[in-house]
């Protein structure tokens, strides 16, 4: 039986007025999903494959930037220069990420809205947005990868969540573990699961957006990838 899909509910992160404590240990145990969880691998991963000589990137929904972070430690380790812009439109995330950046001088951390982002077209080699495409609504997923297109040169990369039963019930029994004293993730996490895509729903999201040339990887642990060859895209 297929799960089903929750397309209008609001997550907690996305509410202003947080506790600063309890959202700062929020945005880590998202930070944790991605790092034990395969999130950071796989979207490294499609980096190397659109930039392996390094570049420009910029990363829309940054969270605590925890992957412009695992970014510049690759770069550093592989000797290629990175630069990262990491966005967000939560002023209260946006100072937990600027706190957590300070040691790395290859990360800007600025405002931006990823409806209207505030850069100059092909500004940036690849545009990353890591599990934020199910918190806009259908019609705001096809003006979110237009933005995208439009400041990138050569890739866009998106990370989700694989919708699914297990994925679900995963996150249901993290929340009455891991998460239970914290009230966003506990709420959040098991709701980003109902919000997110399967496979097929992310291959017909960028096809409506009208891109032709795109993949959709499923990597572990109930994780997809959407990259989306700018280039090509262009070349029609």
């Amino acid at each position: 039986m297929t799960l089903a899909r929750i397309a209008q509910a609001e997550e907690l992160l996305d509410q202003p007025g947080h506790e600063p404590g309890e959202l700062a240990r929020s945005l880590e145990h998202v930070a944790q999903v991605n790092r034990f969880l395969g999130g950071n691998r796989s979207v490294l991963r499609a980096v190397r494959r659109a930039i392996p000589d390094g570049g420009t990137v910029l990363d829309v929904g940054t969270g605590s930037a925890d992957l412009p972070r695992a970014l510049v430690r690759w770069s550093r380790r592989a000797g290629v220069p990175m630069r990262v812009a990491a966005t967000d439109v939560h002023p209260q995330t946006l100072a937990i990420a600027r706190a957590a950046c300070a040691s790395y001088k290859e990360i800007t951390v600025e405002p931006a809205d990823a409806l209207a982002l505030p850069y100059a077209n092909g500004q940036f080699d690849v545009a990353l947005l890591c599990l934020t495409l199910h918190h806009f609504s259908d019609a705001e997923q096809r003006t979110v990868l237009g933005e995208l297109a439009r400041v990138a040169r050569k890739a866009i990369i998106v990370s989700e969540l694989e919708r699914g039963w297990m994925n679900y019930l995963g996150a249901r029994l993290l929340a009455a573990t891991w998460w239970r004293r914290n009230a966003i993730t506990r709420h959040d996490g098991p709701l980003s699961v109902l919000r997110a895509f399967t496979a097929t729903e992310l291959a017909r999201i960028a096809s409506n957006a009208g891109f032709h040339a795109f993949t959709v990887r499923r990597h572990f642990f109930f994780r997809l990838i959407l990259q989306i060859d700018v280039d090509s895209q262009r070349d029609v």
